[in-house]
């Protein structure tokens, strides 16, 4: 949805154009789970098991077993050749740290923006969410972010992290070569 949908839309074309086998887990409202392929990318549409919520929290949160379920599906789909999770915003990190977890698969975290920006309000959700966020920093072995005062926010609101943020500005010409690259240092981590 949005900028963001417009950014993945982009990366997950340029990668199925240099062979890669791109698999998009993301949100549909209601119906069952499902992949659709499209022009070499699949697309694995998934939807909330729970109906009714208290909140954002609580949507992400049931939506993200129903993440690790069809995740966990195209792992073993694929006979475990996954090289690495990127997963977008707060709202995939419960997910993306299961996965990484369960499997050993490098986690790459791509960050649009942060709670303390969106809200400036310290009540319970606005701080889950704060640490749900913290959580993804911590796990991840890369932290995508499209500017440098972003970076700069990530150190100073997260105490570090700093060397593992790039800045990657999809208003560059060259910032799916650099998403690439990165991804490339990522998946070839040592064991």
């Amino acid at each position: 949805m949005g900028e963001l949908g417009v950014y993945v839309d982009k990366l997950v074309r340029a990668l199925a154009a240099r062979g890669v086998d791109v698999y998009v887990v993301t949100f549909q409202e209601g119906g069952d789970s499902s992949i659709q392929e499209f022009e070499e990318i699949k697309i694995c549409r998934v939807a909330n098991p729970i109906e009714t919520h208290v909140n954002i929290l609580t949507w992400g949160l049931t939506l993200m077993t129903e993440f690790e379920r069809v995740s966990s599906n195209i792992y073993y789909l694929v006979k475990k050749e996954v090289d690495l999770i990127d997963a977008y915003e707060w709202t995939c990190v419960s997910a993306a740290v299961l996965l990484k977890k369960a499997f050993n698969l490098p986690f790459v975290y791509t960050i649009h923006s942060l709670e303390e920006h969106r809200s400036f309000a310290s009540e319970p959700l606005n701080i889950a969410i704060r640490n749900l966020e913290h959580l993804g920093i911590v796990e991840a072995e890369r932290i995508l972010v499209k500017s440098d005062w972003m970076r700069s926010e990530i150190g100073k609101l997260h105490g570090g992290f700093e060397e593992k943020v790039e800045v990657v500005s999809p208003d560059s010409p060259s910032w799916i070569r650099e998403v690439i690259r990165i991804y490339e240092k990522t998946r070839l981590r040592e064991e």
